[in-house]
């Protein structure tokens, strides 16, 4: 089964976005982390893909996947 391109939510000249991997422009924008953050959980969850949520120097902050799992966790 092929891997859906996961939506990452980042922060450019002080503008948060979300863009989906792949695409070569930001799909939407917000004044605020949690707006962006918002909007990229529904557009993960719509996709069924990982959401990938960057700090504002560009590191990973947290990864949520709405997918398929092929290897939940156990217990």
């Amino acid at each position: 089964m092929a891997r859906k391109p996961s939506v990452t939510t980042y922060n450019e000249d002080g503008v948060w976005k979300n863009k989906v991997e792949g695409n070569s422009r930001a799909s939407n924008v917000s004044a605020t982390k949690a707006q962006a953050q918002r909007t990229g959980r529904q557009m993960a969850v719509a996709r069924g893909a990982e959401h990938v949520i960057k700090n504002k120097d560009g590191r990973i902050g947290e990864k949520n996947s709405y997918g398929n799992d092929p290897h939940p966790p156990k217990g």
